[in-house]
């Protein structure tokens, strides 16, 4: 079977878990957390990074989530996720980079940073200045996304694709933190609630982190 080492508020580990549910790809859990630095993580992935999927027995392991996700759309033929023309699969993976890069760097990796490492690992309190402005960042992402679900029925077209799961994984990241406020932003907040909804997206909404709780609304699929 498929071990899958991931943190929990890890978005990449969450878009391959997104992923494997969606294909219904069995797999266990493997709790990592990569700023212990363990030997077994970087002899697994020399960038030290979840996440890693290892199948031991076939003598397989995966790194990078992009990787991962190519990996089981090529094997995996149940709930294709990069499909459509060429054109349109371009689209598709145009989409997973912007949520990938651009929505992390400027609203998921700040608000793991202030929220969390400085909580449990430096014993700092947050710069709400840059709290400010990952929400602020939050708020022009999620004015994209509206405009893209006034116009489509998914993100990146006529229906659910890996741009989908990587923007539902850094979306789910930042509601938990706190950081993502809804007001003004129903289009999203429609197709996020449709999310929450779906088998392979319940696990984690029930997830919690030992000393950081997530706002009330996190797992009301209503909300």
């Amino acid at each position: 079977m498929w071990q899958l080492y991931q943190f929990p508020l890890c978005p990449f580990s969450r878009k391959v878990r997104l992923l494997l549910g969606e294909k219904g790809v069995a797999y266990e859990l493997r709790r990592e957390n990569p700023w212990e630095g363990r030997d077994e993580l970087y002899a697994m992935n020399p960038a030290g990074r979840t996440p890693v999927l290892r199948n031991a027995e076939r003598g397989i392991t995966l790194v990078d989530s992009r990787a991962i996700c190519e990996y089981f759309e090529e094997t995996v033929e149940k709930s294709p996720m990069i499909v459509g023309t060429a054109a349109s699969r371009a689209e598709i993976r145009r989409m997973v980079a912007l949520f990938d890069e651009n929505f992390f760097g400027d609203v998921t990796a700040p608000l793991l940073q202030e929220r969390m490492k400085k909580r449990l690992f430096m014993r700092a309190p947050p710069d709400s200045r840059l709290l400010r402005e990952a929400m602020r960042l939050a708020n022009e992402h999620l004015d994209y996304m509206d405009y893209l679900i006034d116009n489509r029925p998914w993100l990146a077209g006529a229906q659910m694709s890996l741009a989908d799961l990587a923007a539902a994984a850094q979306v789910s990241v930042a509601d938990y933190l706190g950081g993502i406020d809804w007001s003004g932003h129903e289009s999203t907040r429609g197709w996020y609630s449709v999310f929450k909804s779906r088998p392979s997206f319940r696990p984690l909404l029930s997830e919690r982190m030992d000393v950081i709780q997530p706002p009330k609304h996190y797992a009301d699929v209503n909300a």
